[in-house]
């Protein structure tokens, strides 16, 4: 790598804190052992009740790069936006505190970036699902490396990266700072905040980059992290979602047989997961509430559509939609039960069916 000016970081980490202790070491070591030094770390102690605080302080005074701001909580949004207010380097790059980076990421992101005068470097990611303090299953999620030479480009290729799961959350990209800060592109105080960030940063993005090396792990392991929680307005908000994303590509003005499928197809496999929601052992509804809220999911007009666009990629997933299609509510709500059950009693397979479904 060239010389650096060290006077000035180039790159601003920022990681919101709560609750997690344990993890932030593995988290801030990683960033320690990485071959590009020139970063600062914001860790933004949201109001943590645990020793997570004293963690992070502990680190701050063995090295200058790291910044330790305590606020009182307000989420995960909130604690990002004060971090970017204060943030001095020339790319963002946002990170979870329970998870962590392989110790070239932030060279390979930085060097990409550099030398193609990117706005937004994408790279590929690990998702690592524990089911026992050391075991886990691992997924891979990318996409080849390309380096887009328009803005349409990138927009017309973009759905293949939504697909991959490679635009929804932020820690798997570098961001100028300055288009960051000139659009205003602050985290929303909203639950699941990192959709809508990811989609304001895509939607007039002009010069992107995407690698297909992974360097980031996705930890799924905590019982007590969001995607394990029952959520009683949660298919409001994949409604909401979809809406978010059909309005996307509709503003950039690209419907074609191939983005109307991924659409259709990430729509129903997230209908799966609102049923599934209503038949969680945690949802207090009545059984024949919960199998007529089904009935009124799977008669819905959008659910229609999509179920006649959608192209499942494996017979797992054609099977669990089966029961859609008919429009059989009972059955539906029987397979929610499959699901919830497997989800519960089974980490690792229900890790396997997601990833391959």
């Amino acid at each position: 790598m060239g010389e650096r000016n060290l006077d000035k970081p180039l790159v601003s980490v920022i990681a919101p804190v709560y609750g997690v202790e344990k993890y932030i070491p593995r988290a801030v070591e990683s960033l320690q052992s990485q071959t590009y030094n020139n970063w600062e770390l914001f860790l933004v102690d949201d109001g943590s009740k645990d020793n997570s605080g004293k963690v992070c302080d502990e680190y701050a005074k063995k090295d200058t790069r790291i910044k330790v701001i305590h606020k009182e909580n307000g989420g995960a949004p909130s604690a990002r936006n004060i971090a970017i207010g204060q943030a001095e380097g020339k790319y963002m790059f946002f990170m979870d505190p329970d998870d962590w980076a392989e110790s070239k990421m932030l060279e390979d992101l930085v060097d990409t970036a550099e030398y193609h005068n990117s706005q937004l470097v994408v790279c590929g990611f690990y998702i690592d699902t524990y089911y026992s303090d050391t075991d886990k299953y691992q997924q891979e999620q990318a996409v080849p490396t390309h380096y887009f030479k328009t803005q349409q480009e990138f927009r017309e290729y973009a759905y293949k990266m939504f697909d991959a799961s490679l635009l929804y959350a932020p820690w798997n990209k570098l961001v100028r700072a300055d288009f960051i800060k000139e659009n205003n592109l602050i985290f929303p105080n909203t639950f699941w905040d990192d959709l809508p960030w990811n989609l304001s940063v895509v939607r007039n993005v002009e010069r992107v980059s995407v690698i297909d090396k992974k360097y980031y792990h996705f930890i799924r392991q905590r019982q007590e992290s969001e995607g394990a929680k029952y959520r009683d307005n949660l298919y409001e908000k994949r409604e909401e979602e979809q809406d978010w994303m059909e309005e996307l590509f509709k503003y950039w003005n690209i419907d074609t047989e191939e983005t109307r499928e991924f659409l259709s197809r990430r729509y129903v496999e997230r209908a799966i997961g609102c049923i599934e929601n209503i038949t969680n052992p945690n949802c207090k509804l009545p059984i024949l509430k919960k199998i007529e809220t089904i009935f009124k999911i799977i008669n819905s007009k959008r659910i229609r559509y999509a179920l006649k666009i959608a192209q499942p990629n494996s017979k797992y997933m054609k099977i669990m939609l089966l029961p859609m299609k008919l429009r059989l509510p009972f059955l539906t709500y029987l397979e929610g039960i499959v699901i919830s059950f497997v989800k519960k009693r089974s980490t690792r397979i229900f890790a396997i069916l997601k990833a391959n479904r």
